[in-house]
């Protein structure tokens, strides 16, 4: 009796409870219950981006729509002018996380690595800028981008990533610093004496080492330039506007092209259609450097010597 008494509780509580098929279960329910909370509005999206008028409308359609309809991602393409939106997006995304990954990693190398005065006030400087919000100085920037003559160019959004003041680059420098910090110093002292310059114990020894840092902070600023929009509205041209830009004025571009405004605020299939196809690259580019992604996040969370 005891033997089976022992028995059974093993299987629900486990030795260690950890084991156990309640606790197993527990982490489950967990796990599907956040899982649906993230992946609730993105179904939710693709049901309604494939029903036509009438099937939103019709209660008794409510997941599946009685057919497929393409008109809502057809009426969208439209409206977003999807390729050339697309490619003044990527570039106003692209080259500004390209460059901010770059002007970061020099400068968290160089605070991991050398010893300068005022070192740890400049580093807290660094990292207040990310504390402040950026409307505190959003018209400074603003002033001085209109007296460059840069206001409503794609450069006023570009020009600040050169300088190390990017969209919170202040968390890109930190990245940077801690990967740069698990570097051993005998590595670096070993190069020194074989003759090795600064220069060249970054870009072939320290860079090398630290692509995971480089593919995670990338990414980041990939995805946090693409959803900008604050920034964008502020200091982007009607011309340069970007795919959230077109999204936010959907409605009035859908009644200029001849739809009907009540109409589009109504049929939420076509505004549905249209966040797909502007989350589309960023989807394309998660399941594409997923793998890559992950590692770089687990690496650069771990601490060094």
């Amino acid at each position: 009796m005891q033997n089976r008494k022992a028995t059974i509780q093993k299987f629900f509580l486990g030795r260690h409870f950890t084991d156990g098929i309640i606790f197993k279960v527990i982490i489950y329910v967990l796990l599907i219950s956040i899982g649906f909370v993230y992946v609730y509005p993105m179904l939710y999206m693709v049901s309604n981006s494939l029903k036509s008028q009438s099937d939103i409308i019709n209660p008794i359609i409510n997941w599946v729509p009685s057919a497929f309809y393409m008109g809502n991602y057809q009426s969208a393409f439209k409206v977003l002018n999807y390729f050339e939106t697309l490619y003044k997006s990527i570039w106003i995304t692209l080259l500004p996380a390209i460059i901010q990954t770059l002007v970061t990693s020099v400068i968290g190398y160089g605070f991991a690595t050398f010893n300068f005065k005022f070192k740890k006030v400049w580093f807290i400087l660094v990292l207040l800028t990310f504390v402040i919000p950026p409307q505190v100085y959003m018209i400074p920037r603003f002033v001085m981008f209109f007296r460059l003559y840069l206001y409503r160019t794609p450069f006023a959004i570009i020009l600040p990533a050169v300088f190390g003041q990017g969209l919170n680059s202040a968390i890109f420098i930190l990245i940077f610093y801690q990967f740069f910090k698990m570097i051993p110093k005998a590595l670096n002292e070993a190069a020194e004496i074989d003759g090795a310059t600064p220069f060249y114990i970054f870009f072939r020894m320290a860079v090398p080492l630290s692509v995971p840092a480089y593919i995670t902070s990338f990414l980041f600023g990939l995805v946090w330039y693409w959803n900008e929009t604050y920034i964008s509205s502020l200091f982007l041209d009607s011309n340069d506007a970007n795919m959230q830009l077109k999204l936010a004025n959907f409605v009035s571009e859908y009644s200029q092209m001849g739809g009907s405004e009540q109409l589009v605020m109504l049929n939420e299939g076509v505004r549905l259609a249209a966040t797909l196809l502007i989350i589309l690259p960023m989807i394309i580019v998660y399941f594409t450097m997923q793998r890559w992604f992950v590692e770089g996040v687990e690496k650069t969370g771990i601490t060094g010597e």
